[in-house]
């Protein structure tokens, strides 16, 4: 395919605008989900119209963000379990009636199975599909896994948040991916100097103390069975120091009761998912984040962008964005006592952690999420001219539904249910 890139887009502004929908399984508080919001917010409307479609209806909490950056959202309907395939039927209707350009997959339980659903579809109605890759591939579930490698050749785009995303695909899959390191708003990050102030006065946090916290849903891998214990060791040692969490997530019960366990009380305060979650991010004077698995997490990018020096694990991208002992420090994933050192040295050596800071807010001036959207706007560019230099040819919809219910009977998928998935 050949690539025209941000030139292309320019010299053909004059055509009418390609339509992208967004397909992704939830809109919760996650950090792909995440990315859509404030992608949504530095779009090329003149382009480009996007629209949003979700799997679980019970994770919405950011529609209201998309709605109001202008993204039309439509829910799929599907239930909690993800042997429910009726979104599947749902989305099929969805594209023959809204007649889309471009359907862009995050995430690969939706992109596995919604490749066979564009695949389904009439040439004359039939999309071209992209696929983001926002983790390493061994962190999804074997039947996931397999169908994903099956369908991944009908796109006609694959994109990978970092290089260890890529490399950790079947080498078979890796050449035709393209690493786009996506970001965060950084010019609005950088507008709001009251959010740290704010944040440690609604939380209780006193003069003199050090807030460490961390951003992450409260799922396997992310590494709460690390984090609390280790929280609870600089409790014992009377070090000035309180800790946060901002995250839901199917684990929630178990990091309670872990917590209650350890008697930790208002040393860790357990937040729940924040809409405000970059707000409450920027009154942490230390980021911690003890996950045993990534792809590259958005929360690391907006801690640095908004000076907040990190304690990570040394998975996925971050060490690509983190230099250990410049922007933070890196421990080995699961390692209690590394992750009880680099925390205590944080906490103590007020000079270090101001050095850190420092750097972290020139480090984040590298991840605008400007820039990605750019790039990826330049892939749907290059795969509509792939498809005989047509640019936004789709017969346009005269409706505008917002967060549209489709109803439509599902497939028949006895052969499809939770227990044959694996899911």
């Amino acid at each position: 395919m050949r690539t025209l890139g941000l030139l292309g887009v320019l010299l053909l502004s004059s055509e009418s605008p390609s339509r992208v929908l967004w397909c992704i399984k939830c809109l919760g508080y996650g950090g792909a989900e995440r990315l859509l919001v404030s992608a949504a917010t530095t779009r090329n409307v003149e382009r480009f119209e996007y629209e949003a479609a979700y799997v679980l209806p019970s994770k919405n909490a950011l529609v209201p963000e998309l709605e109001a950056a202008g993204v039309p959202v439509h829910c799929l309907g599907a239930s909690d379990h993800n042997g429910d395939l009726r979104w599947m039927a749902r989305l099929r209707r969805l594209l023959l009636e809204r007649r889309f350009d471009i359907v862009h997959f995050h995430l690969p339980y939706t992109a596995a199975l919604g490749r066979l659903v564009v695949r389904s579809l009439p040439a004359w109605a039939r999309p071209r599909t992209v696929t983001t890759e926002h983790n390493t591939w061994g962190a999804n579930p074997g039947i996931v896994r397999a169908l994903n490698s099956a369908t991944l050749p009908l796109d006609a785009a694959n994109v990978a948040v970092s290089d260890s995303v890529r490399d950790a695909a079947p080498v078979r899959h890796r050449g035709r991916m393209e690493v786009v390191v996506h970001g965060v708003p950084y010019v609005q990050l950088q507008a709001h100097g009251t959010w740290r102030s704010d944040v440690r006065r609604e939380l209780g946090v006193a003069d003199g103390e050090v807030l460490v916290g961390t951003v992450a849903n409260m799922r396997e891998g992310k590494g709460y069975e690390v984090l609390l214990p280790v929280a609870r060791r600089l409790v014992d040692l009377d070090l000035p120091v309180r800790f946060a969490a901002v995250g839901v997530g199917p684990l929630e019960a178990e990091v309670e009761a872990i917590h209650r366990r350890l008697g930790l009380g208002d040393r860790f305060l357990l937040l729940g998912g924040r809409s405000d979650a970059v707000r409450v991010l920027a009154g942490f004077d230390v980021f911690a984040l003890a996950s045993l698995s990534e792809g590259l997490p958005v929360s690391v990018m907006e801690a640095l962008a908004l000076g907040v020096p990190t304690v990570t694990s040394a998975v996925g991208g971050i060490p690509d964005v983190v230099t250990d002992g410049v922007e933070g420090l890196m421990v080995t994933p699961g390692h209690l006592d590394e992750l009880t050192q680099a925390l205590t040295r944080m906490v103590v050596d007020g000079p270090a952690r101001a050095r850190m800071s420092a750097a972290a807010r020139v480090r984040g001036a590298r991840f605008d999420i400007s820039t990605a959207v750019r790039r990826v706007e330049a892939i749907y560019h290059d795969v509509m001219a792939g498809e005989g230099g047509r640019v936004g040819s789709r017969a346009r919809p005269t409706d505008q539904p917002s967060r549209a219910a489709i109803g439509l009977a599902a497939p028949p998928n006895a052969a499809l249910s939770p227990e044959v998935l694996g899911l």
